[in-house]
């Protein structure tokens, strides 16, 4: 069984959503000082690189992280190629079989340049939610940072993902991956307030 990194690597000056917070390491505390070892710190946001989303993210009334199930971020998961589309509607599933799949990965290679935050990414149409909801889908991962549009405010993917039961995980790296049937790991922190978490990704098969 081999294993796939398909997380962003987190360092300096990596992009990140346009006025969100930076993310920042440091040795905060070096072993010149503590005598023994060094000790780093963190700056960064709940959504820096790979992470998943909580409803409460874009719902007041949503969730958040710690309650939310850790079985949907383990197990089967199927990677789909969607190459070449500006969104993904339910329009573009069909004939692809994805009766049984808990977990669905998109693969849009859309990302182009890893150390620039795009400026366009292909997005989820509301109908596709419903759609695969039809066929047991729990959780949705993507290569992009979003599943809405970049500008958009009103995040309706967001919003009809939610409504049908369907969990976020957002800015996978798939530049290796072919598409096909995988177990995936993505846990996020257990963060009590959290809208969101980083997540250390993998596929394997």
């Amino acid at each position: 069984m081999k294993i796939y990194d398909v997380s962003r690597k987190l360092v300096n000056g990596m992009p990140v959503w346009p006025g969100d917070t930076a993310f920042q390491y440091v040795v905060s505390w070096p072993m010149k000082e503590s005598g023994s070892v060094n000790v780093g710190s963190l700056e960064l946001s709940t959504h820096t690189g790979t992470h998943v989303d909580a409803p409460f993210h874009f719902d007041n009334n949503g969730k958040r992280i710690i309650e939310l199930d850790l079985d949907l971020y383990i197990g089967p998961a199927r990677v789909i190629d969607m190459r070449g589309r500006e969104s993904i509607g339910a329009v573009d599933l069909m004939g692809i079989d994805i009766d049984g799949c808990k977990r669905l990965i998109f693969r849009t290679l859309a990302w182009v340049n890893p150390s620039e935050f795009p400026e366009k990414i292909p997005h989820i149409e509301p109908d596709l939610a419903p759609y695969l909801a039809s066929k047991g889908v729990k959780l949705i991962g993507l290569d992009v940072p979003s599943v809405d549009p970049i500008d958009s405010k009103e995040l309706p993917a967001h919003h009809s993902l939610n409504e049908n039961g369907i969990h976020i995980l957002e800015s996978l790296m798939l530049d290796e991956i072919e598409p096909g049937d995988y177990e995936l790991i993505a846990l996020p922190l257990p963060l009590v307030e959290g809208d969101g978490s980083p997540v250390r990704a993998i596929l394997r098969r």
